[in-house]
């Protein structure tokens, strides 16, 4: 496997400084992006995050649009990923042991591809995590962080439990997020997703789901989820329907009308 790294494609195994502080602290954020006929899609949504991001950890990301477009274009062509996603990886760089960051760091920008389907996510069913919580009032809330234990620790509890994903609740008990996307109810004809507020990451697919249909941001409860008359997961490869929470059947068991109606929505150029 390759990846391009500083400007360079280098094999994967070796490619990141084992004194990095995002390999011995997490200290850096990611990006994935959805890759469709070679090129990614809403790259100019992402790269802001990206940059919202580096401006709350404070790591420089200094390379303009044209170059990081054309990497991942180069990367996807190496790889052979027409369609797929590349994750692109700006993490703190080399630096002595301590948890304050240097002064000066030279920061590692990494890209990687791997080829899958974008869009028709098959249906899921998921827990209620009990393990672990999303802290709302953490800046990290709002970052697409490299640290992603809370959602690892959720989402071995839902294996252990025989279901493929996981609902994270806010530290009080208000539904925030999925361990990798975002969340989207239906009552009636009324769509609801919950607020950033509420711990809920500012998801890309997220906002063009809120562009494309009338949503409704509010708090929902676990129960109120339950209840729901179909739920969906977002991220920027798929919509994928979520057709049961901790056993009880959402709505008809299977993929809802809004749903059914954003399927195509990763796969567009906005």
């Amino acid at each position: 496997m390759k990846v391009w790294v500083n400007g360079r494609i280098a094999d994967a195994k070796g490619a990141i400084d084992a004194n990095d502080r995002g390999v011995t602290l997490g200290d850096g954020i990611f990006e994935t992006l959805a890759i469709v006929d070679g090129a990614p899609r809403r790259f100019d949504r992402h790269m802001a995050r990206l940059n919202n991001g580096a401006a709350v950890l404070g790591i420089e990301l200094s390379v303009d649009k044209e170059t990081l477009i054309g990497a991942v274009k180069n990367i996807c062509t190496a790889e052979g990923v027409p369609e797929g996603s590349a994750r692109v990886t700006l993490l703190r760089g080399p630096a002595p042991r301590g948890v304050l960051p240097p002064a000066t760091a030279e920061p590692t920008l990494m890209i990687s591809a791997a080829a899958g389907m974008v869009g028709n996510a098959a249906p899921v069913e998921a827990i209620i995590a009990t393990t672990t919580r999303r802290n709302e009032r953490s800046p990290l809330a709002q970052v697409k962080s490299t640290n992603y234990l809370d959602a690892v620790i959720a989402v071995r509890e839902a294996s252990d439990a025989g279901a493929g994903d996981a609902i994270l609740l806010n530290t009080r008990d208000m539904v925030a997020e999925a361990t990798a996307a975002n969340v989207f109810c239906r009552f009636g004809e009324e769509l609801v997703t919950p607020p950033v507020s509420d711990g809920a990451l500012p998801g890309i697919m997220r906002a063009c789901v809120m562009n494309a249909e009338t949503v409704i941001e509010r708090s929902i409860s676990a129960d109120e989820l339950k209840g729901a008359d179909e739920v969906f997961l977002t991220s920027s490869l798929s919509i994928r329907p979520l057709v049961r929470i901790d056993g009880k059947i959402i709505g008809d068991g299977c993929a809802g009308p809004a749903a059914a109606r954003l399927e195509d929505l990763p796969r567009r150029a906005v």
